[in-house]
């Protein structure tokens, strides 16, 4: 079969099921791969935990990959995502990919956006990775991203003419009580002493800071903007009219982005999933966003977007939201659109969270990338996945 893009009229042809190679083959996930896909990804991304705990996550974990990799209601077709089998018929790595559309021009792209990359190195010899890059990058894709790569994936994909984003590489903190960041931090290490030591050491010393970690009074230009509490289906309504200002953007089919939301309400390390909308004196909505959260913990934001020269209010109301639900603090992914905006609040630290990273062979393209005009993170990544943060089989 082939594919002809409504943009440039670029021949790509679909990828074989299987390739074969003197390494092993590639060939697309399938039911009877998930446990041992599961293993190996508890392996190299989660803590160590005793044999019967054991068990139990990677049958949660290997339920969870079936879900968003392989239920064809999410993602249609033939599985995206790739498994490498060395030549002794054992799992050699996986590459998780999720398929979404994008439009540029009015022109439909088919998008693969690039999640977990991983290789067994008792069975690998450094093979595994480029061999299931090669085999995705010769799929029916017209763009390929990721959001959330970590230096090893970096190092491979760059020699794969990736175009890197460099302000959405980083993630930013936010401080509201700074001794209660530190026991939410201890406490995901161990729960117990966070629990008896540091959490009555917060409740001490925190309020001692308030005046300096407090957020400030909101700008001037937002004093008369408000903001409102929305269900799922409301800002799965509402978040596809403040895109339309990127050139290159989702397009979200039928129900596609409420059940992107409920897979997303699912991840339960930073709390509950909480949605807002800020408006003006009117009523004409300016932006919105979506975070988890919860008293004590440190809130992060999945999805914020704004009109216009309405990103201060919007963060504004963010950080209001957040500091008044009793949070410790707040994280999140860079945009390059309200850096400037982040830039003038106090006790925000930023950081390398993960490579952000887009890679195409069309022109238009990899010029909308290299301008910025490109809606990327959040629901359009892989941060809003369980596998980004959760520990499985508790």
């Amino acid at each position: 079969m082939h594919l002809v893009s409504e943009i440039t009229g670029v021949k790509k042809v679909a990828a074989p099921a299987v390739q074969e190679s003197h390494h092993g083959s590639v060939r697309p996930l399938a039911a009877e791969d998930l446990e041992r896909v599961a293993a190996l990804f508890l392996t190299k991304f989660r803590r160590r935990r005793r044999r019967h705990l054991l068990d139990r996550a990677i049958a949660e974990t290997a339920e969870y990959m079936r879900r968003i990799y392989l239920d064809p209601a999410a993602q249609p077709g033939a599985s995206s995502a790739l498994v490498q089998i060395n030549p002794q018929g054992d799992l050699g790595g996986f590459l998780g990919v999720l398929k979404a559309r994008y439009e540029l021009n009015s022109a439909v792209l088919n998008a693969a956006i690039i999640g977990p990359l991983m290789a067994d190195s008792g069975t690998d010899h450094g093979s595994a990775g480029p061999q299931l890059l090669r085999a995705v990058h010769q799929g029916e894709f017209d763009l390929y991203l990721t959001d959330s790569a970590n230096r090893v994936s970096l190092a491979f994909a760059r020699p794969m003419k990736y175009q890197l984003l460099p302000a959405h590489c980083l993630g930013w903190t936010r401080i509201f009580r700074p001794a209660a960041v530190a026991s939410a931090v201890m406490r995901g290490k161990w729960p117990g002493l966070s629990r008896f030591v540091f959490d009555p050491c917060a409740k001490v010393f925190d309020p001692f800071t308030r005046k300096r970690f407090e957020p400030p009074v909101q700008h001037s230009s937002s004093h008369r903007v408000h903001r409102e509490s929305m269900d799922a289906a409301q800002f799965a309504e509402r978040l596809p009219t403040l895109t339309s200002d990127y050139s290159l953007r989702p397009r979200w089919q039928d129900d596609e982005l409420p059940r992107l939301l409920a897979l997303a309400a699912e991840k339960r390390a930073d709390g509950p999933l909480h949605f807002r909308g800020t408006y003006d004196e009117a009523g004409k909505m300016l932006g919105c966003y979506a975070f988890y959260g919860q008293a004590g913990g440190i809130a992060n934001l999945l999805q914020m977007q704004a009109s216009g020269s309405h990103w201060g209010a919007t963060l504004d109301s963010l950080m209001a939201e957040a500091w008044n639900m009793g949070c410790a603090g707040i994280i999140g992914q860079t945009q390059i659109r309200f850096m400037p905006e982040l830039f003038s609040y106090k006790n925000v630290f930023f950081r390398y969270a993960g490579g952000t990273m887009v890679r195409s062979r069309i022109p238009e393209v990899t010029q909308a990338v290299r301008a910025g005009d490109i809606f990327i993170g959040g629901l359009i990544g892989d941060r809003w996945t369980r596998l980004s943060s959760d520990d499985f089989g508790h």
